[in-house]
């Protein structure tokens, strides 16, 4: 699979592609703006899909004019995720079948988040360490999501070209990232509608995936 015939790696987003986090997001997100005196809902949730920490505090400091410290507030919504994701990782339809063939195959595998280290380790050690070849987190680059950086800090070092790689993403800020990286993408949306672009293709769900289908894109 490392020939020309398909992938030189496949790098894998997380909350809502890999995990079905999002619902644990909006709980955390909520009790934070309970705590800030302002309220919370999806709608308020969609406009950070895929995006970091500090633009999630900076969102929930000026609609709610609250003068809390925004270290505060980040810190309440890592530790509010952390607990969950110790409580147990739910996989997204087809997360664990994918990522088993990938390692099966022997190709190299990468998990690219907006997500802080501190929430990355605890998925790692539910889903497997073994599945990925290296993970990058959002606190470990300067620029996040949908800046390129962090596909390009993966790819670089996987020793990859990013165009012979494959990214797949839920959100239009993480494939926005990967397609100003270079990659090649599938999109598999969550919350957000993905429209169709060129060098990307769009599926119902990870089940619609598999390597032969990762490989023609690169036929």
């Amino acid at each position: 699979m490392g020939d020309i015939a398909g992938p030189q790696a496949v790098l894998f987003d997380m909350d809502g592609l890999l995990i079905d986090s999002e619902r644990l997001w909006l709980e955390v997100e909520t009790e934070v703006m309970t705590w800030l005196g302002g309220s919370w809902g999806p709608e308020q949730q969609e406009a950070l899909v895929g995006g970091s920490l500090d633009v999630a505090v900076t969102y929930m400091l000026e609609m709610t004019g609250a003068g809390a410290d925004p270290a505060e507030v980040g810190r309440r919504m890592l530790e509010g995720m952390v607990e969950r994701l110790r409580a147990g990782v739910p996989m997204m339809p087809g997360a664990k079948e994918l990522l088993s063939e990938v390692r099966a195959a022997g190709m190299p595998a990468a998990l690219v988040s907006s997500s802080h280290r501190v929430l990355i380790e605890p998925v790692l050690d539910a889903i497997g360490r073994e599945h990925f070849t290296l993970s990058v987190a959002g606190d470990e680059v300067t620029r996040t999501k949908p800046h390129p950086e962090p596909y390009l800090t993966a790819t670089a070092r996987l020793g990859a070209e990013p165009a012979r790689c494959v990214v797949l993403e839920d959100s239009p800020n993480g494939l926005a990232a990967a397609e100003a990286a270079g990659c090649v993408t599938v999109a598999v949306p969550c919350l957000l509608p993905v429209a169709p672009a060129p060098g990307r293709t769009v599926v119902g769900s990870l089940h619609e995936v598999d390597l032969d289908r990762l490989a023609a894109l690169f036929a």
